[in-house]
């Protein structure tokens, strides 16, 4: 990693889990079957690019509190040389979705109740893809438990087009939250 590429890196301090909109003092126990949290994510959850299949690993987490209207899950990149993370994936998931399948965050075939929006590369979930010999990149898979649904105008049209940020800064009153990091790294 060049001197440049370390001073244009954010860092976890931008990801969506330290917004202060976003904070919450409950907790989800957010897992996968596909990787340990702080583990090494598979190479069938990469990019094509990077020489995997770009398939969203499977998800659990614990119970939402009952009054949740609606989760949003976001995957990021805080090791990624851009002056924000990289946005890998944003969605929405109906309060009653408990789990997701590998592949469940595919833009043109999403699971049941899984409403995907734009990230920094499209739809859909963008695996990890970082720089050939950048070392080892930190995904982080955060889940946030929304009381009310996020929105962005009066249409649906509205949120489908709207920016990551945009989406992150509409959403808010988070009544938990759940995280776990894998990481993957290029030769």
């Amino acid at each position: 990693m060049t001197a440049h590429d370390s001073a244009r890196q954010t860092g976890q301090a931008g990801l969506a889990w330290n917004s202060a909109k976003l904070a919450s003092a409950r907790t989800l126990t957010l897992n996968s079957p596909d990787f340990a949290g702080e583990g090494a994510i598979p190479a069938v959850h990469a990019s094509v690019r990077a020489g995997g299949r770009n398939l969203s690993p499977a998800l659990t987490w614990s119970p939402a509190p009952a009054d949740t209207a609606q989760l949003l899950l976001v995957i990021e990149d805080p090791d990624a040389p851009m002056p924000t993370p990289f946005v890998h994936c944003v969605a929405l998931l109906d309060a009653a979705v408990t789990g997701l399948a590998a592949g469940a965050l595919d833009a043109d075939n999403p699971a049941g109740g899984v409403h995907i929006l734009r990230s920094s590369r499209g739809r859909g979930y963008f695996g990890p893809e970082p720089p050939k010999s950048h070392g080892p990149h930190r995904y982080v898979f955060q889940l946030f438990a929304l009381a009310t649904p996020v929105a962005l105008g009066q249409s649906a049209a509205a949120l489908d087009a709207a920016k990551p940020r945009d989406v992150l800064a509409a959403a808010g009153n988070v009544l938990a939250r759940g995280r776990i990091d894998g990481f993957y790294q290029r030769g």
